[in-house]
């Protein structure tokens, strides 16, 4: 075989399983890792002479089950070693053994796995970092760059992270239902948050940034797999499907923000549309709403929009009002008001968000949308208040220059009075 991507396609697929499998093994996220690495090493020798195995993370598993094994006999390390009919002493070659593995457990090595990484001790940052470099494999170079730090900082903050893991004695038993579902969720938020880190990133580093929301869509889409009837999970996919889809239209040519309404709607991804559609309407028919649901019914009402003019905003309204309930946040209450600027007037929302502003008072887009508000209600004045001290929280050139243009808009139009009262 002389084309080997699909060497690389096949060890990023196995990645979750066979460190989670290791982990489980070796209750040590750096054995598991090395091991993995170990036997990523011996797939590349192997496999292109022999061929794809019939299950590349079982042969993975086995092999850095072995090689981690034949290192901690040769350190004399007193580690527990698995029995002896367990261990094989078989060459990189796959195996029967492979075939003999046990499958089932799986479902919980990925979700146990993903749970280490979002454990609660962990500042979001860390979480982030730690998965990224144990489940989805990305190196710390790559990790640095996208977060925009030193490889020397991202290398200390996933050590600290895995210090932090291995004090707390995380349990490595699988876990029952309940306990199940409450990591289900942690792990969702915490894919959100990789998303988010992607999502978030301004004009001039969206293209560095970009691939988080790529990776954490793999990893939704992986969870989507292991629980394939769980209505969250289908909605928390679908929402990054939706949201992701509008990336090429989010930014001009110089990197400025590109307002939805404005956007080139030829340019959004209709596969990716297309899949986030179908998933949340899937979704829905389970009957059983979250938060996660509502934010796709609402990225869906506008995906489904061919012009702006047609978005259903009192359908949004509606669906931010429900989400208030389920989820209570300011907010979510600001982003309401924007609908509610599109169904009762900007004077309506702007009454809603006013007991806003003592908990968002260093919230760049609540200055923002005010700003807005306060300009079609030509109240100029007011406006560029709000625009001044929008610009002074902005965190990207590109936010702060989508303010400038609003306040520069504003000046014009007082100019314009002045010359024609």
């Amino acid at each position: 075989m002389t084309d080997l991507a699909w060497i690389d396609t096949a060890i990023t697929a196995s990645r979750p399983q066979a460190i989670g499998a290791l982990l489980r093994y070796f209750r040590d996220l750096d054995t598991a890792e090395e091991a993995f690495q170990n036997a990523c090493l011996r797939a590349l020798k192997a496999w292109p002479q022999n061929g794809p195995p019939r299950d590349p993370a079982a042969w993975l598993i086995l092999v850095g089950r072995n090689v981690a094994i034949d290192d901690l006999r040769r350190g004399k390390k007193q580690q527990p070693l698995p029995d002896d009919e367990a261990i094989s002493d078989l060459d990189d070659a796959e195996s029967a053994l492979a075939e003999r593995l046990d499958g089932s457990h799986y479902r919980d090595d990925i979700l146990r796995l993903l749970f280490i990484c979002c454990h609660p001790e962990l500042p979001p940052t860390q979480q982030i970092a730690l998965a990224l470099r144990i489940v989805s494999g990305l190196t710390v170079p790559q990790i640095a760059r996208a977060f925009l730090v030193s490889d020397a900082a991202m290398e200390q903050r996933i050590t600290r992270a895995k210090a932090k893991v291995a004090r707390a004695r995380v349990p490595f038993e699988t876990p029952g239902a309940p306990e199940r579902s409450e990591r289900l969720g942690a792990v969702a938020a915490m894919i959100y948050l990789v998303f988010n880190e992607g999502y978030s990133a301004s004009g001039d580093t969206a293209g560095i940034r970009a691939p988080l929301c790529e990776e954490a869509i793999r990893l939704a889409r992986l969870l989507l797999r292991l629980f394939p009837s769980e209505p969250e999970i289908m909605g928390l996919t679908a929402l990054m499907l939706l949201q992701h889809a509008r990336a090429p239209a989010r930014f001009d040519a110089h990197g400025e923000i590109v307002l939805l309404d404005e956007q080139d709607r030829g340019l959004w991804d209709t596969k990716l549309i297309a899949e986030g559609l179908a998933l949340i309407d899937k979704a829905m028919r389970h009957r059983r709403t979250g938060a996660y649901q509502i934010q796709a019914a609402i990225a869906a009402l506008h995906a489904r929009a061919t012009r702006p003019e047609d978005t259903d905003w009192a359908q949004i309204d509606l669906l931010y009002g429900s989400l208030e309930i389920l989820q209570p946040s300011p907010v979510i209450t600001l982003n309401r008001a924007v609908a509610v600027s599109k169904v009762r007037g900007a004077e309506a929302a702007l009454a809603m968000i006013a007991p806003l502003e003592e908990r968002l008072s260093n919230y760049f887009h609540y200055f923002g949308t005010r700003g807005a508000l306060l300009l079609q209600l030509g109240r100029r004045d007011e406006a560029r208040t709000a625009f001044d001290r929008a610009i002074a929280l902005a965190r990207t050139t590109a936010e702060a220059n989508h303010i400038r243009m609003h306040l520069d808009r504003s000046k014009r139009d007082d100019a314009a009075e002045r010359i024609n009262p």
